[in-house]
């Protein structure tokens, strides 16, 4: 099974050491591991990390996007091995990373099988965007956001009202409004890490889709199976019809044509990718979990764009 890769990134300071802290204890009783990466001789981030992850990586003195197919590669590799292996990956970057060419690597199909790149959160500092709304003018720090597929408005207690909005406005121009969430103290929605319930998205009623809720009230999620495959056309289609109101979605999907070919499906804000589902994905012919904030799906609508999507 493909293990889900969580990738953080962000403005130094920003909070990333203390987001990853809440992904680790709000695991849903995940096995997660953690690759820390500070720019200096001595990593604080690992000993910060330490106590929460099954296991915690630390690789210093340097930039893991400078040394991404030495040290991380080997590093993934490692963990991979292990017996049992993780349950998920926790990377973070150092504040002076650039993610782009890292998040290129993680998508690469051979590393894709075996781990493959769940979420990119970038941690932006509220406090700081409203002081010196400048810091986005950056070119590392707006390449930090653009690769990422949510961007956590860390800090948003410390803050007014009209100086949140003044962030959030900065951030939106360089991604859509729906993937900035404000939070304090790192708490970032786990939902919005791991999508659904692993791999195995499952419903009482496979042939039909179902509304639930998650722990917290500020997302809801539609599943959708099928016995039958897609067309991937009208898959595509739907998809682009729906994505605007989605946080995310994931899933295995077979297309028409391709009975033998699982395929693994994820959106995460603008970022959609296909890839050969592992070897564990068998069951219903499409398995899908859709995420959005609270009201903003209809299921109805939902289902009918689905359904369209079954090969006549």
């Amino acid at each position: 099974m493909s293990i889900p890769v969580i990738l953080v990134t962000g403005f130094l300071g920003a909070g990333k050491t203390t987001l990853i802290n809440h992904l680790l204890t709000a695991n849903g009783g995940r096995r997660l591991a953690a690759v820390v990466n500070d720019f200096g001789a001595i990593n604080i981030d690992a000993d910060l990390i330490a106590d929460q992850a099954d296991g915690v990586v630390s690789l210093a003195n340097g930039c893991i996007c400078c040394s991404l197919q030495g040290d991380l590669l080997r590093t993934l590799s490692n963990l991979l091995r292990r017996i049992p292996p993780p349950e998920g990956i926790v990377i973070e970057t150092s504040g002076v990373s650039d993610p782009a060419e890292i998040v290129r690597s993680l998508l690469d199909p051979v590393i894709w099988r075996d781990a493959a790149l769940e979420t990119v959160i970038a941690v932006a500092d509220a406090r700081a965007l409203a002081d010196h709304p400048a810091l986005l003018d950056d070119a590392l720090c707006r390449s930090q956001i653009a690769s990422a597929d949510i961007v956590a408005l860390n800090k948003a207690d410390l803050v007014d009202a009209a100086d949140l909005a003044a962030a959030r406005r900065a951030v939106a121009t360089l991604k859509p409004d729906r993937m900035i969430f404000p939070v304090a103290e790192g708490r970032i929605a786990p939902e919005l890490a791991f999508a659904g319930s692993g791999h195995e998205p499952r419903v009482a009623d496979p042939r039909a889709a179902a509304r639930a809720r998650f722990a917290t009230t500020r997302f809801e999620t539609t599943t959708f199976t099928t016995d039958r495959p897609f067309a991937m056309a009208a898959f595509q289609a739907a998809i682009g019809q729906l994505a605007p109101h989605l946080v995310r979605a994931k899933g295995f999907v077979t297309f028409a044509g391709q009975p033998d070919r699982p395929m693994l499906f994820q959106l995460v804000g603008e970022r959609a990718t296909l890839g050969p589902a592992p070897a564990v994905a068998r069951g219903e012919a499409v398995r899908l979990v859709l995420i959005a904030e609270m009201g903003r799906i209809e299921l109805e609508a939902v289902r009918a764009a689905l359904a369209a999507c079954v090969e006549a």
